[in-house]
């Protein structure tokens, strides 16, 4: 099969090593040549962070080129339009609708952009989204947005719920695993 991308963005603190250490482990089970980047950016709090994740029968490179991406995932809008650059004419944005106000906004410096994901759909984008805050919470915590945002993209796959399941009982924490189960159903029913 022809190598597939998804890149994973958002903001530091945001579970989205998480989420590419998730998707990693699944496709590996899944008998793919898997390579997951290094995340790219601030990783502390409030900076932008980029992990790129790449499946297919063989894979030679970790990095996703400019308008290569098959799916970007991405826990914030501003960040969603971003890296919008990347995506494939034919690709997919799933995206939190949560705003999370970046340093210029907070310092007064810049306003937040409205209609951020309108004006992509308006450019032609495939635009799925979600408000993975208010269904994480549900599930039983607002950091689970991650795992909501994972649960949306298993829609995209015709890889068994079962198997999804199965990862994220070896990625997470076993006082964690009910609740990120619970997201994870959120995102994949809530569509």
């Amino acid at each position: 099969m022809a190598t597939k991308n998804i890149m994973i963005v958002g903001v530091g603190g945001q579970g989205s090593l998480l989420a590419s250490k998730l998707l990693g482990r699944l496709l590996v089970d899944e008998g793919f040549d898997v390579k997951v980047s290094e995340v790219h950016g601030m990783s502390q709090r409030g900076g932008s962070v980029v992990t790129y994740v790449r499946f297919g029968d063989k894979v030679y490179s970790p990095i996703i080129d400019e308008g290569e991406a098959d799916f970007i995932v991405s826990f914030e809008k501003i960040e969603a339009a971003r890296y919008i650059k990347d995506l494939k004419k034919d690709g997919t944005v799933i995206v939190n609708t949560q705003q999370i106000d970046p340093m210029p906004v907070i310092i007064g410096n810049a306003v937040y952009p409205e209609n951020v994901l309108d004006e992509m759909t308006a450019k032609g984008v495939h635009v799925d989204a979600v408000d993975a805050l208010s269904l994480a919470s549900e599930a039983g915590s607002a950091k689970a947005c991650n795992i909501v945002l994972m649960g949306r993209l298993a829609k995209y796959f015709d890889i068994p719920y079962e198997k999804w399941e199965n990862a994220i009982e070896k990625c997470v924490k076993p006082n964690f695993i009910e609740i990120n189960k619970k997201a994870f159903r959120s995102g994949y029913n809530n569509h």
